[in-house]
């Protein structure tokens, strides 16, 4: 046992009953204490953040672990028990900080940083032409699906498709959301908008529209076509599976 560390490797010897209970219970590693190649945050800085697990991304907004546990495995944890980084992404600031080793401080960290990504994507959108829902459902999509109601937004855009402005109309429940036509194309009018599209969510993850989706979708093209808007997609965001696109086009379904 002499000059045994916290990460050697067990080596269990015939004459030494009980040995590997004795050394796999103990400790492991905190992250200050692994070799310097080894620890997340130096390992990003010579590599890139491309080669470290989600969980070691994780544990470099924690920072710090607790009495016996690294920052690493609080953040295997964590994202185990919100079941997937989308999981750990939808939870609330309180869940969060209820799980032992995050606390307020943390919980805060962890939420701060989702946010960011989706500021940057929504940043990034006003550069691109909103052309295709392949680009909205890249763009809008992640935010969207963290949902657990139904949203429904007006994006509107410019003569080259570009975004001018996008505008929440209506919050609904899991199931369901209720707006007026009008409600739509008031933010189009205001900021005097060529056309728009529209995008809500289904929090169950299928985009499958609905009859009342339909109906409202046709609603919305009358009335864009009385005022000369033009309406280029209601589209539908879910989750993608390996037989369907995470998002329904009521444009390339030949609906508009």
């Amino acid at each position: 046992m002499r000059g045994m560390t916290p990460w050697s490797r067990p080596i269990c010897l015939p004459c030494c009953k009980g040995c590997c209970k004795l050394i796999s219970s103990l400790p492991m590693p905190k992250i200050k204490e692994l070799p310097a190649g080894e620890r997340p945050r130096e390992r990003l800085w010579l590599r890139g953040a491309e080669g470290l697990r989600t969980a070691e991304l994780v544990a470099i907004l924690l920072r710090t672990g607790t009495a016996g546990r690294s920052a690493v495995e609080i953040a295997d944890e964590l994202i185990g028990r919100f079941q997937s980084l989308d999981g750990l992404a939808r939870a609330d600031v309180r869940d969060l900080a209820r799980v032992k080793g995050i606390g307020r401080t943390k919980a805060v960290q962890i939420k701060a940083a989702f946010e960011l990504g989706t500021r940057w994507a929504r940043d990034r959108a006003e550069a691109l032409p909103m052309d295709s829902p392949e680009l909205v459902e890249a763009f809008w999509g992640e935010e969207m699906r963290l949902l657990d109601y139904e949203s429904l937004r007006v994006i509107v855009l410019d003569t080259r498709c570009r975004l001018k402005g996008s505008k929440e109309v209506s919050r609904g429940t899991v199931n369901e959301t209720t707006a007026h036509p009008r409600d739509v194309l008031e933010p189009v009018v205001l900021v005097r908008g060529y056309g728009f599209i529209l995008v809500h969510n289904h929090p169950s993850g299928d985009p499958s529209p609905s009859q009342a989706d339909h109906r409202f979708t046709l609603q919305v093209r009358e009335a864009a076509r009385l005022l000369q808007v033009k309406f280029l997609d209601h589209i539908i965001l879910g989750k993608p599976t390996d037989t369907r696109p995470g998002y329904y086009s009521f444009r390339l379904a030949g609906y508009l």
